[in-house]
């Protein structure tokens, strides 16, 4: 267990308190909260959380601690971080519905053919654009969560980064094939 893991691990542990507070803001422990204090600090997990997702990777680059472990930890987790915010967001009626379930079947079929290019031993990389994606979609999230403007603008940028992300994964494993 070297520190990029440990740092996926964190995000792991981080994505259902996130989802928990989205979901279960009306219980009787919250009742003296303002709600925006809860999603300022529900916002702040996930920015924290974010955060880790960069520094894994770039420690397990910079300091060549990339592992079996950490390949299947870091979209592991990056993925339950981010689906776990957009569903939360969803049933508090911050998020639109097609906007989610767009990135859930873009997220599910590009991880299936990663899966399949993997084992047929083929790069499974994640590209610039597949970056971008992952930044868009957590800017969206962030304002979201705060419940500031423009979030579901941002948050359809962020469906059109996905969309495109995921054509460039069919094109590459066509090219490669």
């Amino acid at each position: 267990m070297n520190l990029p893991n440990i740092l996926a691990f964190c995000r792991i542990c981080i994505a259902p308190i996130m989802f928990f507070l989205l979901v279960d803001r009306n219980l009787s422990m919250f009742k003296n909260i303002d709600p925006s204090w809860i999603d300022y600090f529900t916002a702040l997990l996930f920015v924290i959380a974010s955060i880790t997702d960069f520094f894994d990777g770039y420690i397990a680059r910079s300091w060549n601690q990339i592992t079996k472990l950490g390949a299947i930890l870091d979209p592991l987790a990056d993925k339950m971080l981010i689906l776990g915010a957009l569903l939360g967001l969803m049933y508090i009626d911050r998020a639109s519905p097609w906007a989610i379930f767009i990135i859930l079947v873009r997220e599910f079929f590009v991880t299936g053919l990663r899966v399949i290019m993997a084992s047929e031993n083929k790069s499974v990389k994640a590209s610039i654009f597949g970056k971008i994606k992952t930044v868009t979609q957590m800017f969206a999230i962030g304002f979201l969560m705060m419940n500031w403007p423009y979030g579901s603008i941002l948050l359809w940028i962020a469906v059109f980064a996905t969309i495109y992300s995921g054509f460039e994964y069919i094109f590459l494993y066509i090219k490669e094939s």
